[in-house]
């Protein structure tokens, strides 16, 4: 099994890692992207996973970089404190990919996929509740608005519906099983994606407590980087990439302009200007050779200097 890692020319373009500089990878999962920024520059690399199997799998590259890199097992949400740590108050880049790593996929026993069988489980830290323990206890209506807040899934109610019944009679335990569940319940579809994955990103993002983890981490990070410094974020569903665009053109100024009838008043000079104005998408070359590239939107941010 391998990681490949999503859009990497564009991911060292806007990263610019130069020697001797600092950077972080927030999201080491599979290592792809920690490996590009190592090769490209004789830099210092630390690299943040909640997740203790992928803390077990960067020994590899430790090994390869030996003195260039670290790894720490955390949420990347409490960088400032995991970074304080290990005496780190600045960065010259910092990297969130926010997909989830092939190896978690393709680990039945996670519970990440509704392809394969395994337990309703899809933590990412392997501790605190369960998505079995989502389906299995939530009262239907919160259980509903989960699914549509989370997963925009427009027949959430009647899904909620058919998961209540479902449990009625035993436990919803795995992964197939809540996917029939729910192919059962919904209506005949055409779409493109399969109609189970909303449902299971929304279980997935409630279980790992994901878009605060993203607020959390997109405000440290503009935190730590020196003037200069690069913030490079990957999302994969608009929902992610909603909270990025947001937080990524507040830093850089570009919030509405109040009414032309409100008192005037000064606004702050921004400290970070955006480089990309639009998401970044992948090329259809990497989506042929890379399929689960398909839905990646990245975007960045840069730190500028302070003024004297």
């Amino acid at each position: 099994m391998s990681h490949i890692p999503v859009m990497p020319a564009e991911v060292l373009a806007l990263l610019s890692p130069r020697d001797g500089g600092i950077y972080l990878d927030a999201t080491f999962g599979g290592g792809g992207h920690a490996a590009l920024i190592l090769e490209s520059a004789a830099c210092i690399l630390f690299a943040i996973d909640r997740d203790p199997a992928a803390i077990g799998r960067g020994a590899a590259l430790l090994a390869r970089y030996p003195g260039r890199m670290t790894l720490i097992e955390g949420r990347f949400g409490a960088m400032l404190e995991l970074l304080g740590e290990v005496g780190v108050t600045h960065l010259d880049g910092v990297l969130m990919d926010l997909g989830m790593s092939s190896f978690q996929l393709e680990e039945a026993a996670r519970g990440f996929s509704f392809r394969l069988t395994g337990p309703l489980d899809m933590r990412m830290s392997r501790n605190g509740p369960t998505a079995a323990t989502l389906v299995n206890t939530l009262p239907g209506s919160e259980l509903a608005n989960l699914l549509a807040d989370y997963g925009e899934e427009r027949h959430a109610r009647r899904i909620a519906r058919a998961i209540i019944a479902a449990r009625a009679h035993a436990p919803i335990t795995s992964t197939t099983e809540l996917a029939g569940i729910i192919r059962v319940a919904l209506p005949p579809s055409h779409e493109r994606i399969d109609p189970v994955t909303r449902t299971f990103q929304a279980l997935r993002i409630r279980v790992n407590d994901e878009f605060d983890e993203i607020v959390r981490g997109l405000a440290a990070a503009a935190g730590l980087l020196s003037p200069g410094g690069r913030l490079v974020a990957i999302a994969f569903h608009s929902l992610e990439d909603r909270l990025i665009k947001r937080f990524m053109l507040e830093a850089a100024g570009r919030t509405p302009k109040p009414s032309r009838h409100a008192p005037p008043s000064a606004r702050p000079t921004p400290r970070f200007r955006l480089l990309t104005p639009r998401a970044l998408r992948p090329q259809p070359a990497e989506i042929a050779t890379n399929p689960r590239a398909a839905s990646a939107r990245l975007r960045a941010l840069e730190c500028l200097a302070l003024a004297a």
